[in-house]
């Protein structure tokens, strides 16, 4: 299929769509919800092909007049520079068209679940990981996103034993998804007296946040239980037992919170992780299955691959992924310089899956 048949068969499935989301019957269903999120994922492509195509009929017209005998040769000439600054855009456009025409990974569009552990490094790991928690929070907050901590353990001189949170916001998983992976630092620890510079490591993981639709779970699989919250160092911070951990038997995940003084708001939070954990497993199998055909993406969403180095004495961080390294570890850490990487990576794997279009 070349590529006007393509653009072709998205214009008629947009029409299709918004015929069907007019007469539908039941707004608010599951159906209904589905063809809705397509419609509005369709409309920036139909968008595009719409300007793509007007230039492309322009230049047609172009082409007419400068070769008709009756056009006279100061209207050729004015043809003629019109006809080249269209020509200078349509790369462009023919890109931005290509672009959305690339599968889609359905869960671009949505929230994501966040959750960081520590690696090797012991006490060093998990001040680390405190550090990417930190990091993620100030990135999600410049970019107007909302950072809900579901779940964060301290430890007692202030590092992070487990660390979870929902982030909600436009194309949130989109671009984080890149993020999942083991992040290592180097660096002299608060807690080595002696200088030596160490090497630790924490466990970053990106999940879509699961709807409704997407996994069902059967109470009877499910065991709960609860205890008393506990705070660093193993000290009670309540006297009820509000801290919930939920066991999903079949798959073995167990998910706890102990954040909320409510049971009912720890078992909530609890749940929404446990679902985007079930809907992440689900979209692993589906894309291991497509393996072959993403041998040439960034990275393989494969939490044991080590994507990042943060190394202090010299300020700078690399992406081995994309061999980009920057100079700028205090501004990454703070979020600010973060998405110097985020677009690289989103550029690198729109390149290769464009080169595995040709």
């Amino acid at each position: 299929m070349n590529l006007d048949e393509n653009l072709d068969r998205v214009l008629r499935r947009y029409d299709e769509l918004s015929a069907r989301v007019a007469s539908h019957d039941k707004p608010g269903s599951a159906d209904y919800t589905r063809m809705l999120r397509e419609y509005a994922d369709l409309t920036t492509t139909v968008e595009s092909i719409t300007a793509l195509r007007a230039v492309q009929r322009e230049l047609r017209d172009l082409d007419e007049l400068i070769a008709a005998a009756d056009t006279d040769a100061e209207m050729r000439k004015l043809a003629a520079v019109e006809r080249d600054e269209l020509n200078a855009r349509l790369p462009d456009l023919e890109r931005q068209v290509m672009l959305q025409l690339l599968p889609r990974d359905e869960a671009d569009g949505r929230n994501a679940v966040l959750e960081i552990r520590p690696g090797t490094g012991g006490d060093e790991a998990a001040m680390f990981a405190a550090d990417l928690f930190r990091m993620y929070q100030r990135y999600a907050e410049a970019r107007g996103w909302r950072f809900e901590t579901l779940g964060y353990s301290e430890t007692e001189i202030g590092g992070c034993k487990e660390g979870s949170a929902l982030i909600s916001g436009a194309g949130v998983f989109s671009r984080l998804k890149f993020e999942s992976g083991v992040h290592r630092v180097q660096r002299v620890p608060v807690t080595e007296s002696s200088g030596r510079i160490h090497t630790s490591t924490a466990t970053v993981a990106v999940l879509p946040e699961a709807e409704d639709v997407d996994v069902h779970v059967d109470a009877k699989d499910l065991r709960i239980d609860t205890y008393r919250s506990q705070g660093a160092g193993g000290q009670h911070v309540n006297t009820t037992d509000s801290a919930v951990r939920i066991t999903h038997m079949p798959s073995g995940i167990v998910v706890q919170c102990q954040d909320e003084k409510s049971q009912h708001k720890n078992r909530a939070k609890a749940m929404k992780v446990l679902l985007a954990r079930l809907y992440d497993r689900m979209r692993q199998e589906q894309e291991n299955e497509l393996a072959a055909t993403r041998r040439g993406q960034v990275g393989s969403g494969d939490r044991s691959e080590r994507i990042r180095t943060y190394n202090f004495p010299q300020g700078r961080v690399s992406d081995h992924r994309i061999n980009l390294t920057l100079y700028k570890l205090d501004q990454v850490l703070t979020g600010e310089a973060l998405d110097d990487f985020v677009e690289a990576l989103i550029a690198e794997d729109q390149a290769a899956r464009l080169a595995a279009m040709q």
